[in-house]
């Protein structure tokens, strides 16, 4: 098995450590290595190339995942995200910049990284816009350097990262906010608050609403009595045996009623429900 799928499997069966392990054990490459490595497979899309650069640098692609632990998630699912950024920085970098490759792939790494924390850290995203997802990720230090915020420390957050005083304050709530069910849990502890479709105005039992449902869905059946009285009788009775009846036929009685095929039945009955449809339609235009 080559390194590449017995580090995969490895992460995939759950052992993060033997995995971290693993890629700890797998030789760094000098800068000419790893410059004549890029050089082939920007020239050659050698492969074999891209994998060596890929798998040299997976340690660094688990410190920079180290480094988002504090969100809650799991920090296997943060390293294969960074190593999706990996692969991208391998397959844009350039050897000729003059750069190491971990320089131009760190951006790679956390970008995917920040991608999946903002995926997955609420249910609803909580940074859509870029000063957002810059406070998302600098809210959380800068609180433990503040403790709490004061409208200066607002206003000197705000300075410091070039947002507005309002974003600030918006995201501090999005972070000090929980996920809620809208329906709410099933038990009745009153001492749970109440849940946001308890707030919605149930309009179901309008006098006007039941009316309007009932005159609709007296016209509908005034419509499809009508429309089957155009039908021959044959199409009107496979359709109230097939569709209308308690007691349903199937396309084989049928077909042993009026002595055809069970295919000519099932035809007879396509069409006669797109007559239907056509009469139904004309009608309520």
């Amino acid at each position: 098995m080559s390194k590449s799928l017995q580090l995969q499997f490895t992460l995939a069966s759950g052992s993060l450590e033997s995995y971290l392990a693993a890629a700890r054990n797998i030789p760094i490459l000098s800068a000419e290595e790893e410059r004549e490595l890029a050089v082939q497979l920007q020239d050659h899309g050698d492969l074999e190339a891209a994998q060596k650069l890929v798998l040299s640098h997976l340690r660094f692609v688990a410190h920079v995942a180290r480094s988002y632990s504090g969100y809650g998630l799991a920090l296997a699912d943060l390293v294969q995200e960074g190593n999706i950024g990996l692969m991208k920085a391998v397959k844009r970098f350039d050897p000729t910049v003059g750069v190491r490759l971990i320089s131009f792939a760190v951006y790679w790494i956390r970008a995917e990284i920040h991608e999946f924390i903002l995926r997955n850290w609420r249910i609803v995203k909580v940074a859509t816009t870029k000063a957002q997802r810059k406070l998302f990720f600098n809210l959380r230090r800068k609180k433990k350097q503040l403790g709490w915020f004061s409208d200066a420390e607002v206003g000197s957050v705000a300075e410091d990262l070039g947002v507005k005083r309002t974003d600030v304050l918006e995201m501090e709530k999005r972070l000090s906010g929980m996920d809620i069910g809208f329906d709410g849990p099933d038990d009745n502890d009153e001492n749970i608050s109440p849940a946001p479709a308890n707030y919605l105005e149930d309009t179901s039992l309008e006098p006007a609403r039941l009316v309007e449902q009932s005159d609709w869905t007296e016209n509908q059946e005034t419509l499809l009595y009508t429309a089957l009285k155009d039908l021959d009788d044959r199409s009107r009775d496979i359709l109230q045996q097939r569709w209308l009846s308690d007691n349903k036929s199937t396309l084989h009685q049928l077909a042993d009623k009026y002595g055809i095929s069970a295919e000519r039945i099932r035809q007879l009955e396509n069409n006669a429900i797109k007559k239907l449809r056509n009469v139904i339609g004309e009608a309520a235009a």
